[in-house]
Parts: C-alpha cells; structure tokens; sequence
C-alpha cells in the first residue's frame, strides 16, 4: 500500500472513546444540509439515489395510469371511450415514460444508491455532477406530464418514426417535446453512467480487486460502459430530428438528400443496447438476492461475469432484427438472425447458474426469492418469443403486431420489473432501517405474477391472429373481443398488486418492523454498517480480504488509516487491483448544480420555440457553472500551504 494509507487492526488497537470522537467529527464532516436551499444542495449519494428511485416510480404510476386507460379502451370493440388523438399520445407517452423515464433511471439509481456502499467509499463520484443529473431528469420527466395534462403530449409512439414524426406529417411543437425530452434522459444517463465508471474503477476499497466485486457492481459497469456507448447515437438521430423539425434540415427527407431509415438505424443502435441497460441490472440484482437467500456464493463467479460482459458487447449488434420489414440485404438479415439468437447463450450460462446455486443451498422463500423465482418463469418465456422473432420470416408475419408487444413485455417487465420489486423488498431496511411485510410482498407477488400473464400473454394470440399494435379500436367481427376482454381484466390484477405494493412500501416505512444491520445475512459491504447508513457510509474504510466480503473477513480485519476527517477525504485505488494510489477530497454540498440544471433545463425547452433560448441561456449558464467550480477560499488556503511544506520539505533534503 502506499505511504499515505496503511491497515490496522480492526477495532482491536482503537478505543471506544477514539471511534465516537471519529463517528461524530465524520458526521459533521459529511453532513446533509437542512431547509429548502439545502435540498436543493445535497450531493449525498443515498440521498439523491432514493430521490432518483422514488421519482422514477412516480413516472411509472403515471405511465401504468396511461395503460390502464389503453387496456380500457380495448377491452370491447369499436370503443370511443378515448378517441384516435388522445389514444396516439397516451401510448407514446406511455412507451418513453417507460423506456426513458422509468426502466433505465431506476436501475441506474439503484447503482447511484449501492455502488459506494459495496465498493466501500463514501459517496460516488463527482458527487455534485449526480446532483444535477437528477435535476435535469426530473425537470424532463414533469416537461412530457405536462404535455400530456395539457393535450399537446408527442404522439408519434416512443419510438418517434419519420417521415411520420418530421415537419411534414407532424406539424405543431408535439415532436419536438419527445426530442427534447430525449436530450433531457441523454443528460441524465449520460453523467450517472460516467459517475458509476470513476467510482467502480478508481473508489473501491483495498483488496477488492476486479475479480472480488459483487456481481451487482459488474452489472453495473456494463450498464454504464454500454450507456456511453449506445447514447451518442440517440443523441445524433433526435438532434437530426429536431433540426429538421426547427432549422430545416433535410437529415431524414429523401426527396432533398437525406434517409428515412437513417433514423431506424441510429434509433435502434441505441434502442437495442438499451433492452440489455435495462436488463443487466437485473441479472446483478437476481444474484443478489439468490446469494443472499442461500448463503452460498454464487455458482460460476467467473463464468457470470463472462456473460454480463458478454451481454454487453453482443447487445450492439443486434439493433437491425428491429428492421427486418424494411427491405434490407438478405446476407445482413442472416447475421442479424444469428446474432439475435446467439444473444441467449450468456443469459442462459446464468440461468444454468442461479439454479446450480439454489440447488446446492437451502433457499429461504422469502419475497425477494418468490421474485426471482416468478422472474425465472416470466423471462424465460419472453426469450423464447425472442428466438422465434429473431426468425426472419416468422418476423415478417408478426411484425407490427400484439405478438410484439406481448414479447417485450415479457422481456423488459419480466426480466426488469420483477427483480427490481424483489431487490426494493431485500435492499428496503438497508435503505430505511424497516423491514417490508413479507405476507403482503408474498400476496403482492401473486397478484402480480398473474396479472401480468393473464394481461399479456393473450397478446401472443391476438399477433398471431393479425391484431395490429397502436390502433384504438377495432371491429367487432375479427375475433379479437374474448382475449383483449381478459387481457384488461389482467391489467386490473396488476393496477391492484401494484397498489398493493405502494401500500406495503407506505406502511413499513411508518410502522414497519425494525430489521438488523444484516438481517438476511447477506455478503456484500452494504451490510456491514447500520441500516439506513450514516452519511459518512463507513466509519473505517475496510479492506477487502475475498469475494463475499462480509462471509470471508477475518476476526481481526485490517482497515484503512490515514485519511482524514476534517475534510471529504476519500481513497483512490488502482483499476485491476484497488491497490491505494492517492487520496482526493470530495466538494462540499452546493446550490449552482441545481441552478445549472434550471438554466439547462430552460434552454432545452426554450429552444422548442425560439432560437433565441440559446444566446439567452448562455450568460446565465456561464455564470452557474463558474458558481460550481469556483474553488473555495480554504481550498486555495490549504493549496499554498501545502505547496509550501513541500517546498520546505524539498528544500531541507
């Protein structure tokens, strides 16, 4: 280790009397300010990792409302509840609430939320950075309510198709809404995946070197790496959009130059890695959760970490059997089908693992494991409808069809959804000291497992059929009225399991039972501290000493020493080892990121409706930014007094 950080024996040479002297001088070094400015001021990243968690479910309440309504509608034929505008924006909205709003934020907090605390620092990277980036996503996500309260929502399907979506067959500010609100997640995805990256490979504790992190981190870092990977493209093709809807650009208008399935191609370079940002995350939370019920490590460390990072990389090449109706090479179609095939072989390696697990422990079924568990079932049938779509022409024959629909929703809230509400039922007393009622997450459970069948598995049946997606209504004479009947009576389970979840999150927070520091006896670093943690995360940086953290620390653990707290000190490690390299010091809590997030958030949506949003925002997001980074005038004090004891030093050697 290096001169400045070395281990001591772990509570065994410190005092009492030393440790609550340090307990209280890190709590008045870490602390979260109070008041209205001071909310706005936070850069703690629980903090803003619950704020982010809560946020993204309130859009997905919002965007279950609008399906609830669409399921309404289609319940009997010839329907004019809602009529064809209203049903155009309550399913685009629903679709981007869903994919932008809720399913890639909400796994990227639940990393904001649990990364330092399993790598062992004490806040995330580029703390204030995070702050804006749940300001800016906040700011979009009331944007595009507001829109649809106001009956001006997008409705070009989330998806944003030109020519459909560009200035000739969408005239009006609606499109221009769903672009802009593109670069608002872009900003927000963007800056959190950059965070995750720093913090996973230069913040982790000594000994957790690359082939000791929990298998939750890895999922994690291919998350992020694959989200500034896959971003840039749907920044190019919504700016393309947006320019040619407001300057008069011809990006997307083949009669002056440009290609219509240039946008297809960006959209979906982006929209396919983005199925697998959504649903690594799960797989990290599943052996999470398994690890934990079984006490056992999890089967096949190495081979898991292969698949994840495998996921990652096969994930972009595949976005084209997104496009296998459009009239492409036959010899590009072939490898599309392949790859588009060879992508479940990693997820089955860790379906073959998770099981391999449970067999060789003693699973305890608790609601977190029914979870997992009706994920098993749920994902495994959604993958199978994903090979036979992968079949080009089997793809023909569906293509535009509730066959579709019932696939990717079988895919993304089966393989995502269901792991995420198990991982809110197993990490909830970590995050607020309560244990969730385990009769209620149990019926919980079961509402929504059969609801969710019972909603879309008709679906495949309706595609098969020749049901086509987002049409409002339909005849009465084409077959469709028993299954879409009990499609939205399944729609109904789900309105009331998910319902049945709020009430359970509500009530144990109030008056839930208190639960342990560990109290599923879980391995990762997390559970090491108190529930929910202090706001300095570990009293004593630990040092890592194998991979199930808590399972294989010794009686007499080393910790780290040697950095201070007076200051937000924290510890920097190398990548492939974690071996300590240097120390830096985190900034203070700060009101500019949120004024910069204001001012950002007011020129994306200026510029809507004028040019002028840009020079006008211009001064006043100079002026936020020099806020953010103007150093502190003890930070220049204590920069010349080092500067001067190393002078001193040099000069006496």
């Amino acid at each position: 280790m290096s001169e400045f950080v070395h281990p001591v024996e772990r509570r065994m040479t410190i005092s009492a009397a030393d440790e609550e002297r340090l307990r209280t001088q890190l709590e008045r070094t870490w602390y979260v300010p109070r008041g209205i400015i001071g909310w706005c001021s936070v850069a703690d990243h629980k903090t803003m990792g619950k704020r982010y968690i809560v946020t993204a479910f309130c859009f997905f309440t919002f965007a279950g409302i609008l399906a609830g309504l669409m399921r309404l509608q289609l319940a009997v034929p010839n329907n004019h509840f809602i009529g064809p505008d209203l049903y155009n924006q309550i399913f685009t909205v629903h679709g981007t609430m869903m994919m932008f709003l809720f399913a890639v934020p909400v796994m990227e907090a639940l990393g904001v939320y649990l990364v330092p605390l399993m790598v062992g620092t004490r806040n995330i990277a580029f703390p204030r950075l995070n702050a804006f980036s749940y300001y800016v996503y906040l700011f979009g996500g009331v944007m595009l309510v507001v829109t649809m309260l106001l009956n001006t929502a997008p409705d070009v399907g989330w998806f944003s198709y030109v020519p459909l979506a560009g200035p000739d067959y969408t005239p009006g500010k609606r499109a221009d809404f769903w672009a802009q609100l593109i670069t608002f997640t872009e900003v927000a995805a963007l800056a959190v995946s950059v965070e995750l990256v720093a913090t996973i490979f230069k913040a982790r504790a000594p000994g957790m070197s690359l082939n000791r992190m929990p298998l939750f981190v890895w999922s994690m870092l291919v998350t992020a790496l694959m989200v500034i990977f896959a971003m840039p493209s749907i920044v190019t093709c919504s700016s393309f959009l947006l320019l040619d809807r407001l300057v008069g650009t011809h990006f997307y208008n083949p009669a002056e130059g440009g290609d219509s399935l240039l946008w297809q191609h960006l959209f979906w370079f982006f929209g396919h890695p983005e199925v697998y940002i959504i649903f690594v995350p799960a797989l990290g939370i599943v052996s999470s959760i398994i690890s934990a019920f079984t006490w056992r490590p999890i089967f096949g460390y190495s081979a898991m970490v292969m698949s994840l990072v495998a996921t990652g990389f096969i994930g972009f090449g595949l976005w084209v059997h997104h496009m296998f109706a459009t009239g492409l090479p036959a010899l590009g179609l072939e490898y599309f089908t392949a790859a588009s095939i060879v992508i479940a072989i990693p997820t089955g390696i860790q379906i073959f693992c998770w099981i391999a697990s449970l067999w060789r422990g003693r699973p305890r079924f608790h609601t977190p494991l029914v979870f997992v568990l009706g994920f098993f079932a749920i994902f495994v049938l959604g993958g199978l409808s994903g090979v036979t779509l992968a079949s080009v022409p089997f793809d023909l024959q569906v293509h535009d069809s509730y066959y579709v629909v019932a696939h990717f929703h079988y895919v993304l809230l089966g393989g995502a959804v269901f792991p995420l509400i198990g991982g809110i039922y197993f990490w909830f007393p970590k995050m607020t000291g309560r244990l969730m009622d385990d009769r209620l997450g149990k019926v919980n459970f079961w509402l929504l497992f059969i609801g969710f069948n019972i909603t879309f598995f008709p679906m495949h049946i309706l595609g098969l059929e020749g049901m086509p997606r987002r049409v409002y209504t339909y005849p009465d004479n084409m077959g469709w009225n028993t299954l879409n009947l009990v499609s939205s009576l399944g729609a109904l389970l789900l309105v009331v399991g998910g319902a049945l979840f709020v009430y359970n999150v509500v009530r144990s927070y109030r008056w839930g039972l208190a639960g342990s520091d560990n109290p599923w006896g879980a391995e990762t670093l997390e559970w090491s501290m108190s529930s929910p943690p202090p706001v300095y995360n570990f009293l004593h940086i630990p040092v890592v000493e194998g991979r199930c953290a808590l399972w294989d620390r010794s009686a007499d653990a080393p910790i780290v020493t040697g950095i201070r707290s007076d200051v937000r000190e924290v510890l920097i490690s190398d990548v492939m080892d974690a071996e300590p390299i240097n120390v830096a010091e985190y900034p203070e809590p700060s009101i500019w990121p949120f004024l910069c997030a204001v001012v950002t958030s007011g020129f994306f949506i200026g510029s809507i409706f004028t040019p002028w949003a840009l020079p006008v925002s211009i001064l006043p997001l100079a002026v936020t930014l020099i806020g953010w980074f103007w150093p502190k005038k003890r930070d220049r004090e204590r920069a010349i007094e080092e500067q001067d004891e190393d002078r001193r030093l040099h000069d006496a050697a």
